[in-house]
């Protein structure tokens, strides 16, 4: 199958870099190439590049300016996140709680805390992946420092309630810190009862190698880096100025079209939900269908559930391209889905999902193919595996 007729349904691990980005930071690597560190005109050209794109984002998220710190990805601005917060108020009390769908960042970051003394609490969620904000009242103690929810889970794309778990936290004097990488630029998000938030380029269109978080002012945070304190001394390293111009304009394109971006995406969710339900027999879709991200569908099929891979590998024949589950988790034999785990899934369910995410370039029609290749895919097991 040729390039052009390539179907890409795998928004959710990364994103293809809009042409208006990469023509917004092409000056920014043989131009405008200086270190914005330096002080002669080269440096303080990328200085004043880099700032205004800091304003940029900031504006859109509804924060101050030196409330926002670039770095590299958002696994680093998690890393960044948890054990900034924790070294720095451990004199405060040695308790974190996380949900027990986190990303793998932030759950390895809690594993090695651990090792340094810390204790990490794991709130469980419902069968469609939503926390309850009355547990997570129950796991609050006085030597709770800080809690961590994600806004989308990457994997089911279930919506968690933000505002509400923030309002609680800081009823509680608690830090509340939000990976919101699969939600920033696709849904509305207020940080107004949020401490930290972390935010990535290559989910919106964006470059790789660039994200960001938001430290609300008089956060107590250590840092993460320490050299040439960049980044008002909380993350050092020379700025990647051509990603930090892309973020920035991804950015703009995201939050300039999200609502009209929506509808579209709703729409072809929706008209895939459907198509799948009726044609597809045994198929259980995983997490929440209406408090969940419009891009995201995830699902398993009864009986061929130990088949994901071979699905994959058929689909990827016919040129398209899904996933099942987290990117960052496939690097081993196909391990079982820990978010599918906690939503009741057992260990042989949890290894046989299928993620869809639908995206800026996915049209109509690619949903009509997958439709029509996946059907005739699962025909071709049916018998094979019944």
């Amino acid at each position: 199958m040729s390039e052009n007729n390539k179907i890409y349904l795998d928004n959710a691990s990364t994103t293809q870099t809009d042409q208006r980005v990469i023509e917004t930071m092409l000056p920014y690597f043989n131009e405008n190439y200086g270190n914005a560190s330096s002080l002669h005109q080269f440096g303080t050209t990328a200085k004043d590049q880099i700032q205004t794109a800091r304003k940029q984002i900031a504006d859109y998220i509804k924060c101050n300016v030196d409330e926002l710190i670039f770095t590299a990805s958002g696994t680093e601005a998690n890393n960044f996140a948890l054990k900034g917060i924790a070294f720095a108020n451990q004199t405060k009390g040695n308790h974190i709680i996380v949900s027990s769908i986190e990303h793998d960042c932030i759950l390895n970051t809690c594993k090695w805390l651990e090792k340094q003394g810390f204790v990490i609490s794991y709130l469980p969620v419902d069968a469609q992946g939503l926390i309850n904000t009355d547990t997570l009242k129950r796991y609050l103690t006085p030597q709770t420092i800080l809690v961590s929810i994600m806004h989308v889970n990457n994997e089911i794309g279930t919506i968690q309630p933000i505002d509400e778990i923030g309002k609680i936290c800081k009823e509680n004097k608690v830090y509340f810190h939000s990976d919101a990488c699969q939600s920033f630029g696709k849904i509305p998000i207020d940080i107004r009862h949020v401490d930290l938030l972390t935010i990535n380029a290559h989910k919106i269109y964006g470059p790789k190698g660039v994200g960001a978080l938001y430290i609300k002012k008089e956060v107590n945070i250590n840092p993460l880096l320490h050299g040439g304190g960049q980044e008002f001394g909380l993350r050092s390293s020379t700025e990647n100025t051509p990603g930090i111009v892309g973020f920035a304009k991804a950015t703009e394109l995201c939050f300039n079209e999200m609502e009209k971006e929506n509808k579209r995406i709703k729409f072809l969710q929706q008209k895939l939900i459907t198509a799948l339900s009726e044609t597809i027999e045994g198929i259980y879709f995983n997490g929440d269908l209406t408090k969940r991200i419009p891009h995201n569908i995830n699902f398993c099929i009864g009986g061929l559930e130990g088949e994901s891979i071979r699905l994959l590998l058929l689909l990827d024949e016919e040129g398209i391209a899904v996933s099942s589950g987290s990117a960052c988790s496939s690097n081993g034999d196909n391990p079982a889905s820990h978010v599918l785990q906690a939503i009741g899934l057992n260990p042989f369910e949890a290894r046989g999902s299928v993620r869809i995410s639908l995206g800026r370039y996915t049209t109509e029609k690619d949903i009509d193919t997958f439709s029509n290749a996946f059907q005739k895919i699962i025909r071709q097991l049916k018998p094979i595996f019944s």
